[in-house]
């Protein structure tokens, strides 16, 4: 954000606690592997089309600096992230108020952030991009003297023949797992439902397989199980270890109390709204661990405070990628343009083109077999085709796609007679199948890619917010949607009929 503020020439601070940008890599994850992919060697040249593949690198006009140049492994130290973003500070000249951490933000008029010593901070709007820095710990009886993934070891010797329970299913956990598989005599998982696994949900943030080892030393009877039931009580023992309640979905009304020498929770992290007094403190959502936000990451309650980064997940909650670098980056440059957009009177950039279905159609082939953004933030972020009163055809960029819904009707792209969202998407119920099984008939692949699972584009008309039309273009192995036959030809068609009435068809 810093960035793209600089490059608009608005005046904004960002304000970091720690000595570095993105003190919060210096410490997670706990065991100082990524699990964003850094794939240095793609075979293509297009910049854009490498950003795809590469989940660390921010964004800037000059591609410069990028991750991918700092480090060849595919996951990557955190610390050499840490060094990146220092890296990307002083190739932009951002600026950046270290050693600066904020204890109280209170809204007389304008906001005033004051600063643990004693600096103070007046602003017109504040962007909130502090993550999730506190713990989230469910409702558990004793659950206060088990330890925490933030604090506990992470040196494996010490859980050498120990009985261990980790509550929790996250990639946390499983990394903490994976780090005691060889020491501890015992470990067990705990946590409510089924297991979610990336590769079959296609949420990030589920189960990855660099972190699921642990599975195969269940599975293979090594002593170590997954527990799928909620723990209800933790009492630690007089004479050193615990007892641990447990309360299992599968098995009706069965309770088991298992010992265990260490308790680790690991159960997510939450937004913490304290600094905020009560004048200005945003409403929370999702049990208490984010912001609620609307469209626009504004705050729902107070208005002016706006909200980036891994905190924005709210909006599209294990669906999307807004809780990564990612995807939240793309977020970012469409906050800075909601930004420039209502306070400096900056249109959204836009390129005007034929109003004919042809042109319209191959905007859209061209855009789905390069963007970087609607791959990565499939289904939540699209492009627009505006089509105003007037008949002529407009090409907006990078929409987050609800936002543009309630800003078309606010009269924010224009004179609006229709508009055509453009997205990437993952089929209906993608996450309920079997990914490795899935079977198309010829028929259904030539005619409009509608049971396509995999990711694949989705043209849609609306009128008024209302949904007239839509059109999937057919999922291809190599992500390249460019046949005249499949993908051109039937997309030319939709628009065509679409467009009849309202322009010169084709």
């Amino acid at each position: 954000m810093g960035y793209f503020l600089q490059k608009a020439g608005r005046s904004y601070r960002i304000v970091e606690s720690g000595a570095v940008p993105g003190t919060f890599f210096t410490r997670f994850p706990r065991h100082r592997t990524l699990i964003s992919s850094n794939k240095v060697h793609t075979g293509w040249d297009d910049p854009e089309l490498n950003l795809r593949m590469d989940w660390n690198s921010l964004l800037s006009e000059e591609n410069e600096p990028l991750f991918t140049k700092v480090t060849p492994r595919y996951f990557p130290a955190a610390d050499d992230f840490v060094g990146y973003l220092a890296d990307f500070v002083d190739r932009h000249g951002i600026d950046i108020a270290y050693h600066t951490r904020i204890t109280e933000i209170t809204r007389p008029d304008h906001f005033v952030a004051r600063a643990e010593d004693g600096r103070t901070f007046r602003a017109r709007r504040i962007v909130m991009a502090a993550g999730v820095t506190k713990p989230y710990v469910p409702d558990i009886e004793g659950i206060e003297d088990a330890e925490n993934y933030t604090e506990v070891s992470v040196d494996p010797a010490e859980f050498t023949g120990k009985r261990v329970l980790i509550v929790g299913r996250g990639n946390s956990a499983f990394e903490t797992a994976d780090n005691l598989v060889e020491t501890a005599a015992v470990i067990h998982m705990a946590g409510p439902g089924s297991l979610r696994l990336a590769w079959q949900t296609h949420f990030v943030g589920h189960l990855r397989a660099v972190n699921n080892n642990f599975l195969d030393t269940y599975q293979l009877k090594s002593q170590n199980a997954l527990l799928d039931g909620h723990v209800r009580s933790i009492r630690k023992q007089p004479g050193g270890g615990y007892r641990v309640t447990v309360s299992f979905d599968r098995v009706d009304e069965v309770l088991k109390e298992i010992p265990y020498d260490r308790v680790i929770i690991a159960t997510g992290f939450r937004f913490d709204a304290s600094v905020f007094a009560e004048e200005c403190r945003p409403e929370l959502a999702i049990k208490n661990r984010f912001p609620a936000q609307t469209d626009a990451w504004e705050s729902t309650n107070v208005p002016d405070l706006y909200f980036a980064g891994t905190i924005t997940q709210v909006r599209d909650f294990k669906k999307s990628t807004s809780g990564f670098i990612h995807g939240f980056r793309y977020g970012v440059k469409a906050l800075h343009r909601i930004l420039e957009t209502r306070y400096h009177e900056r249109p959204w950039p836009a390129r005007e083109l034929p109003a004919t279905a042809s042109a319209a159609a191959d905007a859209v082939i061209e855009r789905v077999n390069r963007s970087s953004a609607l791959w990565q933030q499939f289904g939540f972020i699209g492009d627009a085709l505006v089509l105003a009163a007037d008949g002529t055809l407009r090409y907006h960029e990078e929409v987050p796609v609800d936002h543009l819904h309630t800003a078309v009707g606010r009269g924010v792209f224009g004179d609006a007679a229709g508009y055509f969202t453009v997205t990437l998407e993952y089929g209906a119920d993608h996450d309920q199948v079997n990914p490795f099984e899935v079977t198309l008939t010829r028929n259904s692949q030539q005619e409009a890619g509608l049971d396509g699972r995999y990711l694949h584009p989705v043209v849609r008309h609306f009128r008024a917010g209302e949904l007239i039309g839509e059109h999937h273009l057919t999922e291809n192995l190599e992500n390249e949607w460019d046949s005249e036959e499949v993908h051109r030809e039937p997309l030319r068609a939709f628009l065509d009929g679409e467009l009849e009435g309202a322009v010169s068809p084709a």
